[in-house]
């Protein structure tokens, strides 16, 4: 197959899905009537509609059209970092594309499209299902990260609220000023659970312990539970002080054991290039001892 008619069957293909793609994603979508007057009887369930702009956009249509729900320990790392559902499949539909993409694109540039498609199309199949599954290991493999994170800002938010406690502010007055100080994805956490339990008109301690265990952040439940003090008329400023000391001492621990465990690693790799400089000399030696 000569280069032409490759780079035509690649260049209608991609402009085929893209004008897919355009009208699925930006043009309305118009029901049957049938349908429509099933949904206003009430003998249909209301469908979904797409939500966002631009890439979230397109992850709720992906979203929306796979039907696949999202499991409890994904959501819980996509709230971690602060990335929402609908811009996670966007990037599924992006790495899957890529992967659909690429075997093609290196046919071209390394075979010049003389090479038979056997293995295109094998690679595109492959590659497509990687790229597809590829954010979820990724957003995997940074979940330890992410934990070590919002624990450094929960630390950080401690300090704050004790702050605010030396000021003389309410448990709910400091906590909604400390709240308000970052953007980062914990502290919309706690805003949102701040707001929740103001609007219900009730404490915000049990919702801050639904959040530490949704987010699987134990530090968050300590605070609820040292705010919740107040209640029984206690001093807080010194309890706080001294669980964030706690806290602290047992963050740079995990940290010192996660460090002392890398090091331990990194030794291996180490060795390996003094093995290999040693065999430089009793490589010969060995070699006269066996010919002799």
């Amino acid at each position: 197959m000569n280069l032409a008619l490759t780079a035509g069957l690649a260049g209608g293909c991609i402009g085929l899905g893209l004008w897919a793609l355009i009208g699925a994603v930006a043009l309305p979508f118009r029901p049957r009537l049938a349908d429509a007057l099933d949904l206003l009887d009430g003998q249909l369930p209301a469908p979904e509609q797409t939500s966002g702009v631009g890439l979230e956009r397109l992850g709720s249509w992906v979203r929306i059209r796979l039907g696949r729900p999202v499991t409890e320990a994904t959501s819980r790392r996509l709230r971690l970092i602060g990335r929402s559902i609908d811009r996670h499949y966007a990037n599924k539909a992006l790495w899957a594309t890529a992967g659909l993409a690429l075997p093609w694109v290196a046919n071209l540039l390394v075979g010049g499209g003389t090479t038979a498609l056997i293995w295109p199309t094998a690679a595109t199949a492959a590659l497509g299902t990687a790229g597809f599954f590829a954010p979820d290991l990724l957003l995997r493999g940074r979940e330890s990260a992410s934990a070590a994170d919002n624990t450094e800002a929960l630390l950080t938010f401690f300090d704050l609220v004790t702050l605010e406690r030396l000021a003389n502010r309410s448990s709910s007055q400091a906590l909604r000023s400390a709240a308000l100080v970052s953007d980062v994805a914990v502290f919309a956490d706690i805003r949102d659970a701040l707001e929740r339990a103001r609007l219900e008109q009730r404490q915000p301690y049990p919702e801050l312990r639904q959040l530490a265990d949704d987010l699987r952040l134990p530090a968050l439940t300590d605070l609820a539970d040292v705010l919740a003090l107040e209640d029984s008329g206690a001093s807080l400023a010194e309890s706080l002080r001294a669980r964030v000391r706690e806290l602290r001492d047992a963050h740079l621990t995990a940290a010192k054991i996660a460090a002392s465990s890398l090091s331990e690693r990194m030794t291996f790799f180490m060795v390996i290039p003094s093995m290999v400089f040693a065999l430089f000399f009793l490589l010969p030696p060995i070699l006269r001892l066996l010919a002799g």
